[in-house]
């Protein structure tokens, strides 16, 4: 999830038992007014899937891998269509270095898998009395693609080591090298995809800042922010609001929280559109800010101009986690990744996934070409008083970065 911390901030959120029993005895919101911003949206199609197959297949062939195994999740999705479930049994795509891919899956679990399956593909099933990775091993034979096997890189260790005893002489190999060449390039599908969604989130906020109340909880105003993004055609996927004190703390705090005026107000919410994602997070005081909370919004609003302007085609991405550090030093603050100041880095890849590779951290050599997209979010969090956290994607084009959403003019327009 967000910043580089496993946590689930659906979880983060459900985790308050006390503002669960404040929000429950608040009335239901409604998004009444709101219209679909998606409808129409164009969904990536069979086609540019098998461009991608064929992408990795080159890429593939170029390593001496003779096939690639992928468990339901992303990439998953990204190569085939298919949206599933992770669970016990086994279902898994194989792509062959040349060829037709295969799947494997439970013979009940068959139609359901078919109905987002997106490309051609030979199918077969296994019983719960029988081994799915004997099954893997015998379509790599079959295909004589059982060589060098590479594996996705969140493959789940059991699906590994079942491979590897059903297809002893097979040398297992890390696919991530091959998997990440073409996630980590967006196409323009793929881009209007996320641009969707990002103005669903943006959409979505604006409906919702006007209607923050003094005494609300988090959960009040996620419910807001969910309904508001439903409505306007987004499957919301995660909505951290830190109110207080807590907005000092990336991820939060399970302490109870409430809106008070002269409080900052730190919300981080996304949605996606046809599984693209977007990640956008505002900062404001209720009821007005102060000097200190004026002149911290301000820095960070100066950091990701920083970041933005050091986002340059061949640049490394770790140099625009240096850049904002570099300014945020001169001010006083860490030094590196210290409180007071930036304790995670400065952005995030994005796409199908939240977070995707590569980050903007201090020593990432990869460097930034067209079509790579990542957030651009250089906080400053100051433990026992507040935080403040701007973030806004953007997308690398051969001319340099260009924002999905553009950063609010001042802690008084956060929503503009």
């Amino acid at each position: 999830m967000n910043k580089g911390c496993a946590m689930n901030r659906r979880t983060f959120l459900a985790s308050s038992a006390a503002g669960l029993a404040l929000a429950a005895t608040r009335p239901a919101w409604s998004a009444g007014g709101l219209t679909s911003m998606t409808t129409g949206i164009v969904p990536i199609t069979p086609a540019e899937r098998l461009a991608r197959i064929a992408k990795v297949q080159g890429l593939m062939r170029a390593q001496g891998l003779t096939a690639l195994l992928i468990e339901p999740g992303a990439s998953l999705a990204y190569f085939t269509g298919i949206q599933w479930h992770r669970s016990e049994r086994l279902t898994a795509a194989i792509i062959p270095a040349e060829g037709r891919i295969g799947v494997v899956t439970p013979f009940f679990e068959e139609p359901s898998v078919r109905e987002t399956l997106n490309v051609s593909a030979e199918v077969r099933t296994w019983q719960e009395d029988e081994d799915p990775l004997a099954l893997v091993a015998g379509w790599l034979t079959d295909h004589k693609a059982g060589a060098i096997v590479a594996i996705e890189e969140t493959l789940r260790y059991f699906a590994v080591d079942g491979l590897a005893r059903a297809l002893p002489h097979a040398a297992i190999r890390s696919g991530a090298a091959v998997v990440r060449a073409c996630r980590m390039v967006k196409s323009p599908a793929e881009i209007a995809l996320m641009q969707a969604a990002t103005d669903v989130t943006i959409a979505a906020y604006r409906y919702t800042a006007p209607k923050i109340e003094r005494g609300m909880t988090s959960a009040d105003i996620a419910t807001i922010m969910n309904k508001a993004t439903s409505a306007l055609g987004g499957d919301p996927e995660f909505e951290l609001i830190l109110l207080g004190e807590a907005s000092a703390y990336p991820h939060g705090s399970h302490q109870p929280q409430i809106v008070r005026e002269g409080a900052v107000v730190l919300m981080d919410c996304g949605c996606t559109v046809q599984g693209y994602q977007s990640d956008v997070s505002r900062t404001f005081v209720f009821g007005g800010a102060d000097k200190h909370q004026r002149t911290v919004w301000d820095q960070v609003h100066r950091g990701q101009q920083i970041a933005f302007e050091a986002a340059r085609i061949g640049a490394p991405a770790g140099a625009v986690d240096d850049a904002v550090r570099l300014y945020y030093e001169s001010l006083g603050y860490g030094p590196r990744y210290k409180l007071p100041g930036l304790s995670h880095r400065t952005g995030h890849g994005i796409g199908l996934d939240g977070h995707e590779p590569v980050n903007l951290v201090h020593g990432e050599a990869m460097k930034l070409s067209p079509g790579m997209c990542f957030s651009d979010e250089p906080g400053i969090y100051i433990p026992g008083a507040f935080g403040v956290r701007l973030e806004d994607c953007f997308h690398m084009t051969e001319s340099g970065p260009r924002w999905f959403s553009s950063p609010p003019p001042s802690i008084d327009r956060a929503f503009d």
